[in-house]
Parts: C-alpha cells; structure tokens; sequence
C-alpha cells in the first residue's frame, strides 16, 4: 500500500503535475495540501481514469484547502477545524485496505506562522503554536495501541538540525525555532508516533522537502528544510517498508516550492 502526500500549491495550476505524480508512482492514496480551490471548482473527474474514484475535498477559496484522492474506498470522511477557525487545514479519511480492515489518514496543513517568532508580536505565530498543541490534545485523547492511523501533511516545521540547511542560521527563523519544535515534539509524543521517512533514513542525515522559490537555483545552493511528514502510530510500525522524499518533482517545470513524500506499507 502507498501513501503520498504533497504540498501541490494549487491544483489548478499544477493539475498536470499531479497527473503525472499518479501515472508515475500509483500511490493508493494521495493527499494534497494548499490546493487552493473551493469543493465545487476541484478538478472534475481528477485522476478517476487511474482508478481514483473515491475522493475527500475539504477546499477554501483562494487560500489553504485539504483533498484525499483515494484507489481504496473511503469508509467515513469528516474535515476538522482547529483554533475556532474555519480555516480548512485538515481532512481525515476512514479507508478499507486490502486486508480487510481499515485506517485512518489525516492530512494537515499546519499554518506557516508568518516571519516574526514571538506569538505575542505576531498573531499568525500564536495561531500556529495553538493549532499544534490543540492537534497534541486530540491524538493524545484518541490514544489506543490499536489505532492504524497515518497523519500527514505540510507541518511547516522542521524538527531536526538535519532538516535544515543551517541549524545555526535558521534558530531564530519561523520552521525551526526551539519553540515550534517542541510543539511538534508534543505532537509526536502524543501517540508516539513513528516519523516512517527517518525510520529509514538516519537522523544525522540532511534532508529537506521544502526549498525556497528565491534560489536562482535550488538544487545548487540546497537551502532547504524538512516541513512534510508521514508518521504512522505503532500499530503500523512493523508495516513500513520504505518512505521517502519525492526531490526529482521539485524540478519539474513551475513546480511547487515542497517534493512530496510517499510512504509504502506491507498491508
């Protein structure tokens, strides 16, 4: 079983990259984050010729927007608000694997937090601390050794000093501030999740989804950082079989600023 998931940065404009993320790599499951669109003006019939007829979209115009794209059907689908704020950022899906039973895969688009790391100065910061340790008290409360959850999503943090270019540098700048990071270790915690791309990739070694549209050339200079995850809870550890980070994709032409991450399970 695969899963994929991919900052897309619109799906209108970036509709034929997604078809040929699906035709390339036949994930089972694709979640897509910051797709832009309101539900009713999602692509039509996206990827149905490929087998996936079973969808989510949790969509806002303009801004944010969450879909799952689904091979599997999809048992219950709901979308979640956070914060007090209709801001649609999460999109959750009960779907039946091939052995029968089912599991539940949450696709988040955790807000970036603007470029000032003081919440008290900066309300968009506050936002972003409050909505990761609301989603610590949601999982922490859902707790069960026999979950088969999956979370997902842009996280737009960086917790390792080897999911940035510049430990050093990037301290005091938003995605990888000491603050951020143990907000997202509470998240981590709060299952005891198992982040599946560093389970196969060891901890000390760089590695980046995300790279900035202002680099004259990004794979040259690799100023990059860590912000999209798979984790998946214990129950699905013994699962993993291979996890990692699409980078080919961010060349591909006017490609979004994040590669996805796709995730293989022996399900």
């Amino acid at each position: 079983m695969r899963i994929c998931t991919w900052n897309v940065n619109s799906v209108r404009i970036r509709l034929d990259h997604v078809m040929r993320l699906l035709e390339k790599y036949q994930p089972d499951v694709l979640c897509l984050q910051e797709i832009k669109v309101i539900n009713e003006l999602f692509p039509e019939g996206l990827g149905e010729k490929l087998g996936y007829c079973h969808r989510f979209i949790h969509g806002q115009k303009a801004y944010h927007g969450v879909a799952i794209l689904s091979r599997l059907p999809i048992v219950k689908a709901e979308p979640r608000y956070w914060c007090g704020k209709e801001d649609s950022r999460h999109a959750w899906a009960s779907v039946k694997c091939k052995d029968g039973k089912t599991m539940e895969l949450h696709n988040f688009y955790v807000p970036a937090g603007g470029d000032i790391p003081n919440p008290d100065e900066n309300d968009k910061f506050a936002h972003k601390l409050q909505f990761l340790a609301e989603m610590a008290d949601w999982f922490g409360e859902r707790r069960k050794k026999s979950n088969r959850f999956v979370l997902m999503g842009d996280l737009n943090v960086a917790p390792l000093e080897s999911d940035v270019w510049s430990h050093k540098q990037l301290l005091k700048v938003v995605s990888h501030t000491p603050v951020e990071v143990e907000a997202l270790n509470r998240v981590y915690e709060s299952h005891d999740w198992v982040d599946a791309v560093r389970h196969f990739v060891p901890q000390d070694e760089k590695l980046y989804s995300w790279w900035s549209y202002r680099a004259r050339d990004w794979a040259e200079s690799n100023r990059g950082r860590r912000l999209d995850h798979i984790w998946v809870t214990p129950a699905l550890k013994g699962a993993l079989t291979s996890a990692e980070i699409l980078t080919p994709i961010r060349s591909w032409e006017k490609p979004s600023d994040h590669a996805p991450v796709i995730l293989e399970l022996d399900i």
